[in-house]
């Protein structure tokens, strides 16, 4: 591992974990503070990964149906308070307009902290009989909700994502939409993020306002506290009742739809920096990093180097890999430094000695492994190897990490023992009673996760001692 020449003023993670984050998501050029406490600026290296993963998703979605929209940023605050259930959720977050250049709005409008009432309202207007139905849609967007307290990517007021909104004529077709999302969600954690995911419905008083059932995607953090990463949400027929959203069908009578929603927003990338990174900085799992793999010229001054590195990096461009020269007039120590910072998955080496022997040093982040490799050989081809080790390595790094932080307790000392102890997830049995919920909560500081759907619970509740009806995952989280 390389001397950490450049980036001795990362605060390592174990003294302030949240220092930690801040310096990485400043140095590493993630983002920066804009003059307005909560909205932050996507700076090019940041907002490459959530391009990356949003051009993932989108495929994903479009192979399954969905078609993408935009909707307008402001709604009418009469709108918004159709469905009282979601007015309700949202009232205290909301940022509201109330003048158009010098005059007052005879409406205030709300910008939006969500777009349900939107795509009712649409909906309500297009779709007169069955054949309209589903109505698949999705957008990308930025939301804003009034936070009291921010934190780059993991909550600010506001926050790029995208939104789902779909609707159909039975709820059983609904209901497969909502959990359908929900795996596409924890896949796209896998498969693009290296990150193994808790799935389970949240519990009535953790669900969206005006949802029947709320299922979500919950991550582990490296300090043992959860995050909630992804959520898809059944709302039953609620909202097409509250604004009129009806459909002829077959048998010639006046229905009214199915509708789900669903989101993922820019929260995956603090996911990413804080479930992989280590005290020299980010470690990017290959398949979301904006750069692959970089070449890194030593000696580059001399004849042949520079134009060695170039004919490296054509080869690799050519297949498909990200991948970058620094021919920067930095040392290559302090590029190697850089590199590290910024968790690029692989370094290339080359110097004279290296061209003379038809050969590079290649070094990955994830371990400091090097491997001396003869450029005789496919050089594309075992990048892609390697590429493919570094995230199956890293997955199965995470995988350990939450298997071994999620502990099964059985009563309620043991609970607050091991949660101010360990950690993690507390794997619980609950009556089912939103007074033991609010008083573990209040006790403890740990909020409910998810219901593990299908899973045993004990006799008794882990809080009351009455009769148990679920198994909780429980956790202190962002």
């Amino acid at each position: 591992m390389v001397k950490n020449i450049k980036n001795d003023a990362i605060t390592p993670r174990d003294v302030d974990f949240a220092q930690w984050y801040t310096d990485v998501c400043k140095k590493a050029e993630l983002m920066d503070y804009s003059s307005v406490k909560g909205f932050i600026i996507y700076r090019p290296y940041g907002y490459a990964m959530w391009e990356i993963i949003q051009n993932y998703m989108d495929k994903r979605f479009k192979e399954t149906g969905h078609e993408n929209v935009y909707m307008p940023l402001l709604i009418p605050q009469s709108l918004l308070q159709k469905e009282a259930d979601h007015v309700e959720g949202f009232a205290p977050e909301c940022a509201v307009v109330t003048k158009g250049g010098l005059n007052d709005l005879e409406e205030p409008l709300v910008i939006r902290p969500t777009s349900e009432t939107l795509f009712c309202e649409h909906y309500a207007k297009i779709v007169n009989s069955y054949r309209d139905l589903p109505k698949k849609y999705n957008q990308w967007c930025s939301v804003v909700r009034w936070e009291k307290t921010t934190r780059p990517f993991l909550r600010g007021s506001e926050f790029l994502w995208q939104e789902g909104h779909t609707i159909h004529a039975t709820e059983e077709e609904a209901r497969a939409e909502t959990l359908g999302m929900l795996d596409i969600y924890n896949e796209t954690a896998k498969e693009l993020l290296a990150i193994p995911m808790v799935t389970g419905r949240k519990t009535e008083k953790e669900k969206f306002a005006g949802a029947e059932e709320t299922y979500t995607m919950e991550a582990l953090m490296h300090d043992k506290k959860a995050l909630q990463s992804g959520t898809t949400h059944y709302f039953g027929q609620g909202f097409a009742k509250a604004f009129d959203m009806k459909f002829l069908d077959k048998d010639n009578q006046q229905k009214y739809v199915y509708q789900t929603s669903w989101g993922v927003s820019t929260r995956l990338l603090g996911a990413i920096i804080m479930i992989h990174g280590d005290d020299n900085g980010l470690v990017l799992p290959p398949r979301v990093a904006p750069i692959q793999v970089v070449i890194v010229p030593v000696q580059q001054q001399k004849e042949g180097v520079l134009d060695k590195a170039y004919e490296l990096e054509n080869i690799l461009k050519a297949q498909g890999i990200r991948v970058q020269v620094d021919s920067s007039d930095k040392t290559p120590g302090w590029k190697y430094s850089e590199a590290e910072m910024r968790g690029i998955p692989v370094r290339i080496e080359i110097g004279p000695r290296d061209i003379q022997n038809n050969q590079c040093m290649i070094v990955r982040r994830v371990d400091g492994q090097k491997e001396c490799f003869d450029l005789s050989g496919d050089l594309t081809e075992y990048l892609s190897k390697v590429l493919d080790d570094i995230h199956q390595l890293m997955y199965q790094k995470a995988e350990t990490f939450l298997k071994e932080n999620i502990h099964s307790v059985y009563d309620y000392d043991e609970f607050k023992d091991v949660l101010e102890n360990q950690g993690g997830y507390l794997r619980a049995s609950w009556c089912g009673d939103e007074a033991c919920e609010a008083k573990i909560k209040e006790e403890t500081g740990a909020t409910s996760r998810c219901i593990r759907v299908g899973d045993t619970p004990e006799e008794t509740c882990i809080c009351c001692k009455k009769k148990a009806k679920h198994v909780v995952y429980f956790a202190k989280a962002y």
